[in-house]
This record gives structure tokens, C-alpha cells and sequence, in this order.
């Protein structure tokens, strides 16, 4: 198998800390994006959506989109310690706070950056005003985050999941990419973030 990425993006981060939880291996393949070698017609072959990461198995199926490549990792190793829950409820809990975290969070700091910065200018418009927007609801998502890990050790309670893993990625963003001060401000979140952060797959 082969997973093309560029591991700096916060989506490949997302699915690297997930296969070092499981203990996965596999061949990297770096796609400088900043390049635009996303774009070019032998990648979009490969990947339905044109971006990274993208994942290639044994028999030549491509698995394109973070989570998915996620889920198929772990559908292979489906057991109680599933990083997307196990049985009807946790399952649930785990994909409505992992879809929160993505849509409130990661994706509206991923357009502020992009709309502020003007990285991708070359290929897509940038509206400085709608960055400035997502900045902001981001921050107005923080408090709710930072009252969820107020509550237990993990965002559904006692059980480490891939919410976790979308969670922290979304934060570490915020503070490297954004400039925003999450841990001084919000003391639940720190704790979570620095626990997280001494888990090997994570260090690694």
C-alpha cells in the first residue's frame, strides 16, 4: 500500500497519528501540494477529490478524504478498541463530536488561513473578509470544546478516539497556523492537548 501526502497538512497529520495508534507501516509518497502536483492529471487519476491524502491498496483501489482512509484501517482491525467506537451509541458520540469538531473547528481554520494568507491564490479565490469570518467562529467554537473536556479525559468521555485525533490536530492549528493562545486561555483544553501530546503516535 502507499499513502500520498504532504505530512504537514492537517489532514495527513490526521491519518499519520491515527496509523501510529494502531501500530500501521506502510510506503509514504510525498505530494508537494504548495506545487500544485495535486493538480496534475497522473495524480487526479488517482484521487477522486484531487487532494491528499490519498491511499492506494495492493490491488490498485485508491480511498481518497481522511476519515475514510481511517475507517478502512480500522474496519480491518474492528474490535472493543475501536478508534471509532464500539456499538451503537459510542459509535455515534464518537462520529457527531468528530463531525462537530471538523466542521466548527478544523475546516473553518483551514479557510481562515487559505482566505487570509492567500496560500492557494494561484487556484482558488481568496476572500480576506470570509478568513477573517472563520477566524472568528472559531473562536466562538473554542468555549464549547473547552466545556466538553471539562467534563472527562477525552471528548466522549473516558475513551480515546478519533475524535480526539481531529480535535487535537484543529488545535495545534489554531496556534501554529492561526497565532491563536487556545492553551493560556482555555485550561481543559491544555491538559487534553499536553496528555495527548506524550502518547507516542502523537510525539512521533
Amino acid at each position: 500500500m502507499k499513502l500520498y501526502e504532504m505530512a504537514v497538512t492537517p489532514n495527513c497529520h490526521r491519518v499519520n497519528i491515527f496509523l501510529n495508534e494502531l501500530g500501521i507501516t506502510l510506503e509514504h509518497v510525498h505530494v508537494d501540494v504548495r506545487a500544485g502536483e495535486n493538480l496534475t492529471a497522473d495524480f487526479a487519476s488517482k484521487s477522486a477529490n484531487g487532494r491528499v491524502p490519498t491511499l492506494q491498496l495492493d490491488d490498485g483501489t485508491f480511498i481518497c478524504e481522511s476519515i475514510a482512509i481511517c475507517r478502512y484501517f480500522d474496519e480491518l482491525q474492528l474490535s472493543e478498541n475501536s478508534l471509532f467506537g464500539h456499538g451503537a451509541v459510542e459509535r455515534a458520540q464518537v462520529e457527531m463530536w468528530n463531525r462537530i469538531v471538523e466542521f466548527n473547528g478544523l475546516t473553518m481554520a483551514s479557510s481562515a488561513l487559505r482566505n487570509i494568507t492567500g496560500v492557494y491564490k494561484d487556484r482558488e479565490t481568496c476572500i480576506p473578509a470570509w478568513g477573517e469570518e472563520c477566524k472568528l467562529r472559531v473562536q466562538a467554537f473554542l468555549p464549547q470544546l473547552e466545556q466538553q473536556l471539562s467534563k472527562a479525559d477525552f471528548i466522549i468521555g473516558a475513551k480515546f478516539t478519533v475524535a480526539d485525533i481531529t480535535a487535537w490536530i484543529f488545535v495545534s492549528f489554531c496556534e501554529n497556523r492561526l497565532g491563536l493562545p487556545v492553551q493560556s486561555q482555555y485550561p481543559a483544553i491544555a491538559a487534553w492537548y499536553q496528555q495527548l501530546a506524550q502518547r507516542p503516535a502523537f510525539a512521533a
